[in-house]
């Protein structure tokens, strides 16, 4: 019989492939594992969308995509290496991106009630410490940090891909190194049209991927790139990107602006994995000491990827995050 790892240390497989979409007792089977979950917000209560895959009593991940104001399907290269490894896995878009409601309060673009959200969503899904990771990608791999600061006694992992624990400093590494590296006519022109506020102009998404995603994005031609990023990437809910973020791509000037917890990783003492790329907008000895800093920290370097390492340096990222979560 065909088996599959379920997170034993000793290399053995674990149970057969029957087990991991056993769908006994679920009660997302009629969807095919989605489920919409109700969420209190101090504007109302709206619905989040989820989907589940597979069934691990021991290793269960929520994934928080990026953005702000992304959707999940960006993670969808996911579905060709966590059902191998026997990891349940969810996707979830966040209040406001993709098929989750869209409430057009902009009250409730905040860290802390991104934070009751997702402690929200573990709690209707069943997650506990027994089997409950978080990873969180950029902006997600922030979120994830704030939820563990906050949650972290019902975490049993968190994995942090591509976000440095200071916004500052992430600035700073992209006005020092990032943008002298780029060509200096290209940011000259991205930097007029963002001072013109014109960063909808469709001149302005021309230069940047010719000279920033490109290279610190997704290191593959635009014309290359996976449709579920591409799909995913058109579908950015503005509204809460630009507050949160900002409006320009060299950079953050949102409510994330002076975000800064690098000092409190030392109070996050579940086994946590950070992910940094050698190409990334984020500095991957950032990423390091984050990793040095958290008591139960790993870093994981991915020397040919860039901010989405999980598709251009795709079997560092994935076999050292399957690793790591089988040791868990």
């Amino acid at each position: 019989m065909v088996k599959v790892p379920v997170g034993q240390t000793d290399g053995e497989l674990g149970e057969p492939v029957s087990h991991y979409f056993d769908n006994a007792d679920r009660d997302d089977v009629l969807g095919g594992g989605v489920r919409l979950i109700p969420v209190h917000t101090p504007g109302g209560t709206f619905r989040v969308w989820t989907k589940r895959t597979g069934n691990n009593p021991s290793v269960k991940v929520l994934l928080l995509h990026g953005g702000p104001g992304a959707t999940h399907e960006y993670l969808l290269g996911f579905d060709s290496f966590l059902p191998g490894a026997g990891v349940e896995y969810y996707y979830y878009d966040q209040l406001g991106c993709g098929w989750s409601d869209h409430p057009g309060d902009a009250s409730l673009w905040q860290i802390d009630r991104y934070v009751d959200e997702v402690e929200q969503v573990r709690t209707a899904l069943g997650l506990d410490r027994g089997n409950f990771v978080l990873f969180g990608q950029s902006w997600g791999g922030a979120l994830a940090i704030e939820y563990a600061l906050r949650y972290q006694q019902h975490l049993k992992g968190l994995v942090i891909s591509n976000m440095m624990a200071s916004i500052p400093a992430y600035n700073a590494y992209a006005e020092e190194v990032l943008i002298p590296d780029q060509d200096p006519a290209t940011v000259s022109e991205i930097r007029a049209l963002e001072a013109a506020g014109l960063t909808d102009d469709p001149r302005y998404d021309e230069l940047l991927m010719s000279e920033h995603y490109v290279k610190h994005v997704l290191r593959m031609p635009a014309d290359e790139w996976p449709e579920p990023v591409v799909r995913s990437f058109s579908r950015i809910n503005k509204d809460i990107y630009i507050p949160m973020q900002g409006p320009s791509e060299l950079g953050a000037s949102g409510v994330l602006s002076d975000w800064n917890r690098v000092a409190d990783l030392s109070g996050i003492d579940v086994p946590a994995l950070v992910i940094g790329a050698g190409h990334d907008t984020m500095d991957p000895a950032h990423l390091r000491d984050m990793a040095e800093r958290l008591p139960g920290g790993s870093y994981l370097h991915c020397p040919d990827g860039s901010h989405l390492a999980m598709y251009d340096d795709q079997q560092t990222y994935m076999r050292g995050l399957t690793e790591w979560l089988s040791r868990l």
